[in-house]
């Protein structure tokens, strides 16, 4: 490895001594999982990058990508953080072609910034998606995390929105893939490939997404049960039925007391099923009657209903969940079969109550996605034990009904007792043969992505 001083001077060049962070004091703002960066640097453009992402290979040092930070707690503990590589001086939008529905944006601007610029255009448009912290999130970390929100279930997510990127690889080679327009060709789509990679394949440096204009009316509909089986036999009808709603949620009560300290809410009940309309104004006044009716056959105890700064508001609370600040916090992410949502809320519920432990549960009902928030104190060593203990229990039962759980914030304390991507899977040998093909040397991420990569 080189000199610390020689490394320095070196990146220096490249992005200018105001771009580099290399104070010990400020450093530890970006302490990751206990490790400090050497140097923090933030290249302007893809050509900085280029070069700075070539230097690092060729000294073999490692390389962390880094937005604002939002995704920070996911992922490994990493083996090494030589230079962390911050996307935020890559934040411009470089081609806007409304009347084409395409959008060409670099990595380090904000979903948030992207679109209120949209909506000022002509009649308005937007980028579907809506993940945690969108008003701080960059698209390059929303994309390489493969983040998404309730409204995946209209929408789908980055794969089903982006057309083409630019990225650097680890040799510092500057990718082009896709483009504006789609076309049917044979071999690897390096687009997908890229998205949900973790910054672990090359550094995403500009994407371009399909956009489409902004919803005629937006309606969130609020619905309390009293017991879980009534909220799981409503999400069910409204899913095999022909409604077509942007997002349903289903929480329990824990997760519901939450969002009343942060929002007004009049609903009671141990468990809140939401449920988001949107598209043209008569369309969805009739699914919100309708649903309302339904609601009611299933034992309704209260319905709430919200548009305009209410609900973006009632929705921001949810996707944020903001006690996701406490530095202890664990939050879980479950997949499996859609069937078996009300069976999973029902299992984990009783997992975590037989090990003491409360939890805050967030199904993305309509995708077969639950997010489990344990509500724990500071993680001492003898809870950690425990806390390991009820994660493993959680995993298999989510591989047992065809998916998997993976860890999305907890200390690192915790971290080091279990796997956080959940259990291996078959294709983690030709993850591991990509990795070996495109980055020989590991120096992007290593150790923080499935199986150590």
């Amino acid at each position: 490895m080189p000199s610390t001083m020689k490394t320095l001077s070196r990146l220096q060049e490249i992005v200018g001594e105001a771009n580099l962070i290399k104070d010990r004091d400020r450093l530890k703002a970006y302490k990751l999982d206990g490790k400090t960066p050497k140097v923090v640097v933030s290249p302007a453009t893809v050509d900085e990058t280029s070069r700075v992402v070539a230097y690092a290979y060729e000294k073999g040092l490692a390389l962390v990508p880094r937005g604002n930070g939002t995704k920070m707690k996911m992922g490994g503990i990493p083996k090494r953080v030589d230079i962390l590589l911050s996307t935020t001086r890559l934040n411009r939008i470089t081609d806007k072609d409304c009347d084409n529905l395409t959008l060409c944006v670099e990595s380090g601007i904000t979903l948030d910034e992207v679109q209120k610029t949209l909506a000022r255009e002509g009649r308005g448009y937007f980028l579907p998606l809506d993940p945690p912290f969108s008003d701080k999130a960059t698209l390059g970390g929303i994309v390489a995390t493969n983040a998404s929100g309730p409204k995946r279930l209209l929408y789908g997510t980055a794969r089903d929105l982006i057309t083409g990127m630019k990225t650097v690889f680890p040799n510092g080679d500057v990718v082009v893939s896709g483009g504006k327009t789609v076309k049917n060709v044979s071999g690897y789509d390096m687009c997908k490939l890229l998205i949900g990679s973790f910054g672990t394949l090359g550094i995403i440096c500009e994407m371009t997404f399909r956009l489409l204009p902004l919803p005629e009316k937006e309606a969130t509909l609020l619905l309390s049960f009293q017991k879980l089986e009534q909220a799981d036999g409503f999400v069910r009808e409204i899913i095999s039925s022909q409604l077509i709603p942007a997002s349903i949620e289903t929480l329990n009560r824990p997760a519901l007391d939450y969002l009343k300290r942060q929002i007004p809410l009049s609903t009671d009940g141990n468990y809140l099923v939401a449920i988001g309309l949107e598209g043209v104004r008569e369309g969805v006044e009739r699914q919100m009657a309708e649903i309302g009716e339904r609601g009611k056959r299933y034992g309704c105890v209260n319905a709430e209903a919200m548009d305009g700064e209410e609900g973006e508001a009632f929705w921001k609370a949810l996707r944020d969940f903001s006690i996701w600040s406490d530095p202890d916090l664990i939050s879980l992410k479950s997949n499996f079969f859609l069937s078996k949502h009300g069976e999973m809320i029902a299992s984990y519920e009783r997992m975590t109550a037989e090990s003491g432990v409360r939890s805050a549960l967030i199904c993305h009902s309509g995708n077969g996605i639950l997010y489990s928030h344990l509500l724990t104190a500071k993680v001492s060593r003898s809870k950690a034990e425990v806390l390991a203990g009820l994660i493993q229990k959680m995993t298999l039962e989510a591989v047992k009904n065809g998916g998997n759980l993976i860890v999305e914030s907890a200390p690192s304390s915790l971290k080091k007792r279990i796997d956080v991507w959940g259990e291996a899977r078959s294709d983690l040998r030709i993850m591991q043969r990509i990795k070996e093909e495109m980055d020989p040397r590991r120096i992007l991420n290593p150790g923080r992505f499935v199986g150590g990569i």
